[in-house]
């Protein structure tokens, strides 16, 4: 709209804005949609992917290295132009809300015939090559569609509302309802492995991966198809359309983005070969992250409730270190504990051992969940702030861009550290030699902390708090406005009729 410059340029004075507007968006129905949405990202057994891929699809290490490697180069490239793709989309139905529709059907078949493989490839080994083609071209495909999904879901999220107090109750609702649902799967899915493995659920292991994988993405699958069709964007987009090249000015001048994108990538350097590997072949204890989790599920709501307070009282840095860095302290505690005495062996010592920093860690859990998200959407806010568009798509493959190319090979070098330490696929509990047991041991939680140090050091130089973030909001909630009010202004000239901010 031609009107948007002079609508953005009439307001740069105006601080005294209030943005703290008492209008409430989102409705009860629309609240439970959202709680759902957030139930169903984590509604799954993909913490056993890994196993699964390993033990009971049986693709061998290698193939997996070459497959990781490419699948991540192959996301890097289709990222940058399904981003300018979903920032140029401007329809009567919104911005994001088209694709998460076209993904909802194709998503979920795409998943199916990924946990039905072990069937369709029943009795092949590690390196039967029907089954490693097929399992390529899944990646391919399932890689590029769930990177659109990906992209407008995060566009969708961001939009959902204009009023930043609303955006940080849905957060910290989303999270704290869901989280007494969302890990039950995975919980269940743990307790019957451990069943199977002493013989006390005569069904096989195959049968159980696959009926675990299905159940969840059918049930996943429903509670997003319901948040798409009840959800609605609100922030309003301008009607040009930013060329790429004003897109990555955007970016570039974007310092939050710029910020959690290098803590992204630093983060990604923090390898390991997986917690289930060492549960089940070294513990023989699937469940273990369950049972050692008893206490913290008692704490873990608890922590969300203070968040309002701990965002009023200490700076979003401050609360960024706190949510990220407080579980490697405790972990590289419990790998000294497990490296006395062969302790890495007895469920005795490690049981406790876990259980406590499990528990402690979970009083930040809160901090963890909800800081990111609000930064993440911050940080589109702050580029809207500084250029007058907003560009989601860009803005969500940027952080996550650096974080994918370095994690893709980490994903190589997992693979890797599981073959270099001797470790037998298929071979189970008690399969493994005492070396490779405790070096699974190592690999899963002093690696990851001695890898994952770097990851510190940009967060201390975030600045966005306080009475910056304060005045940002001000302006942005005045500009909005301005450019609502010349919207409706001509939409009242054509006998339209818009849904405003001040409504």
């Amino acid at each position: 709209m031609a009107a948007e410059a002079q609508a953005v340029s009439t307001v740069e004075e105006v601080h005294e804005v209030p943005h703290k507007h008492n209008r409430r968006y989102v409705g009860t129905k629309e609240t439970i949609a959202y709680v759902m949405y957030d139930i169903s990202m984590s509604f799954n057994i993909d913490k056993y992917r890994d196993v699964f891929l390993t033990d009971i699809l049986i693709v061998n290490f290698a193939f997996q290295t070459f497959v990781n490697g490419v699948i991540g180069v192959w996301d890097i490239i289709n990222d940058v132009f399904l981003a300018a793709l979903v920032d140029k989309t401007r329809t009567r139905f919104g911005k994001f809300r088209p694709y998460l529709i076209l993904y909802a059907i194709p998503g979920v078949a795409l998943t199916l015939f990924y946990w039905f493989m072990p069937y369709i490839f029943a009795g092949t080994g590690s390196h039967y090559a029907p089954k490693l083609a097929a399992y390529l071209i899944l990646q391919f495909i399932s890689n590029l569609a769930g990177s659109l999904n990906n992209i407008a879901r995060t566009g969708m999220l961001a939009t959902i509302t204009p009023n930043i107090i609303e955006r940080t109750r849905l957060i910290t609702q989303a999270n704290l309802f869901s989280g007494f649902v969302e890990k039950a799967p995975e919980i269940l899915m743990g307790v019957l492995i451990d069943l199977v493995d002493h013989g006390a659920l005569k069904v096989s292991m195959r049968s159980l991966y696959v009926s675990g994988g299905v159940f969840t993405t059918l049930v996943a699958g429903g509670l997003a198809f319901y948040f798409v069709i009840v959800a609605k964007e609100r922030v309003i987009q301008s009607v040009e359309k930013p060329a790429i090249k004003d897109s990555i000015k955007s970016l570039i001048t974007n310092k939050p983005l710029l910020l959690i994108t290098l803590e992204q990538f630093l983060s990604a350097f923090s390898i390991n070969s997986g917690l289930n590997f060492y549960y089940i072949n070294v513990l023989g204890l699937a469940s273990m992250s369950t049972i050692v989790g008893i206490p913290g599920a008692v704490v873990s709501p608890l922590s969300y409730s203070y968040v309002p307070k701990a965002r009023e009282k200490l700076s979003t840095k401050t609360l960024w270190i706190l949510g990220s860095h407080t579980d490697n302290v405790l972990l590289m505690g419990v790998f000294l504990i497990g490296s006395l005495n062969k302790n890495f062996k007895k469920l005795g010592v490690m049981i406790p051992a876990f259980m406590l920093r499990e528990t402690l860690w979970m009083t930040v859990y809160g901090i963890k969940k909800v800081i990111p998200e609000e930064m993440r959407n911050e940080a589109i806010d702050y580029g809207e702030w500084k250029t007058g568009f907003r560009t989601e798509g860009m803005t969500g493959v940027t952080k996550d861009l650096a974080t994918k190319a370095v994690s893709t090979v980490g994903a190589m070098i997992r693979t890797a550290i599981l073959g270099s330490i001797g470790y037998k696929q298929g071979a189970g509990f008690g399969g493994q030699s005492e070396s490779t047991e405790y070096k699974l041991f190592a690999t899963s939680t002093a690696l990851p902390v001695v890898t994952g140090l770097l990851a510190i050091i940009p967060k201390f130089f975030y600045d966005l708090s306080g009475e910056k973030r304060e005045r940002m909001y001000n302006e942005l909630y005045a500009r909005r406005k301005a450019m609502e009010d010349k919207v409706n202004e001509e939409d009242s000239k054509k006998g339209l009729n818009g849904e405003t901010l001040s409504d």
